[in-house]
């Protein structure tokens, strides 16, 4: 069976007009579709505040855009108007109704909401009861913020959602923290692997931005490369490379924190520690970490350099220099011949 991942978020409406699109393309029983956490507003706070008077701030405004950038603002509304109404999102889906009656259409949106615990009961509608129940817990939750205009960052209301959607106990879920954990690490996971905007349909190593038309859906169900299976080892490695390159080592630790407490011995695994350390200021732990690296390996002498730049980062100028000098003299490395020079400049004659 293949896997399609969705990564929405549920205030943004593209992600909304995206579920109507992936409905029609027809991908059968083979294909199971599994959403994940994207946060597109996670600025937004909590209480929730009115969206008429959040779209004045363009902080918010900027968010609209994070669901449909290739889109201005202006654009975009137009273009989701136009979306909507052919999806016929906001109109009744009961058959007893002949599913265009429009009953359900009331308000819209109306809160700018922080959907950090939607996505953990979406997580859990998974955990418990598959992609199904995740499914049906997701459209109540989107029919609720856009039809509705329900406030989806009250926990009251979520849980009522979700037992509507026959998920019950989600109150005592929320209360006791239940997916905050998997949440944060599923976030982490989209962001190294590139996920920037709402939604992001993947299967297996390909991938499509937007709400895509239900054909294009299709082909990528039907053209996708498989995804490489990685020990989980390396693809936690390798998330947490991702996640320096794009300057989150915090986000990197908390990748890392699995490997550290297995495998907290292994070179490769304290090197990226050590980067994470420096790159969150966390200075004492880098040099505890380099130094006991440097016991065992003099020679490397990347984890030299990056001493050095501790210690210099430190305002301990003279102790960087002789790690500064020797790694320069390992490695014809521009940077490291650089560091040399700013650290002798700051030192007296």
């Amino acid at each position: 069976m293949k896997r399609m991942e969705i990564w929405a978020d549920m205030v943004c409406p593209w992600a909304y007009v995206g579920k109507r699109r992936l409905e029609k393309a027809g991908l059968g029983e083979d294909v199971e579709v599994v959403w994940r956490p994207y946060l597109i507003d996670p600025m937004a706070p909590v209480p929730s505040e009115p969206l008429e008077d959040a779209l004045r701030d363009p902080v918010a405004e900027g968010a609209l855009r994070a669901c449909h950038p290739a889109l201005p603002p202006a654009g975009n509304r137009a273009s989701l108007s136009t979306a909507a109404a052919t999806e016929r999102i906001g109109e009744s889906t009961d058959p007893r109704t002949g599913g265009s009656s429009g009953a359900d259409r009331r308000h819209g949106a109306v809160w700018r909401a922080n959907t950090f615990d939607a996505h953990r009961v979406i997580a859990l509608a998974h955990g418990r009861g598959g992609a199904a129940l995740q499914d049906a817990v997701v459209e109540r939750i989107l029919r609720a913020h856009f039809t509705e205009g329900a406030d989806i960052a009250d926990r009251a209301t979520l849980a009522a959602l979700a037992a509507e959607a026959g998920l019950d106990g989600m109150a005592e879920a929320l209360e006791r923290g239940d997916g905050t954990d998997e949440v944060r690490s599923e976030l982490l996971r989209g962001k190294a692997h590139g996920v920037a905007t709402s939604p992001t349909f993947v299967v297996g190593a390909s991938a499509v931005t937007g709400a895509q038309p239900p054909e294009v859906l299709a082909d990528l169900v039907r053209d996708a490369a498989p995804p490489r299976e990685l020990p989980d080892e390396v693809r936690w490695l390798r998330q947490a490379e991702a996640l320096l390159g794009l300057r989150d080592p915090l986000g990197a630790l908390r990748t890392l924190e699995p490997l550290l407490t297995e495998h907290g011995d292994d070179p490769a695994v304290r090197l990226l520690a050590a980067r994470a350390y420096f790159g969150s200021a966390q200075l004492g732990r880098a040099r505890e970490t380099l130094e006991s690296l440097l016991e065992r390996a003099p020679g490397d002498h990347y984890a030299r350099f990056l001493l050095g730049r501790t210690l210099e980062r430190a305002g301990r100028h003279g102790q960087a220099l002789p790690h500064l000098r020797l790694a320069a003299a390992m490695s014809p490395e521009p940077d490291y011949a650089d560091a040399v020079r700013r650290v002798e400049d700051r030192l007296p004659a």
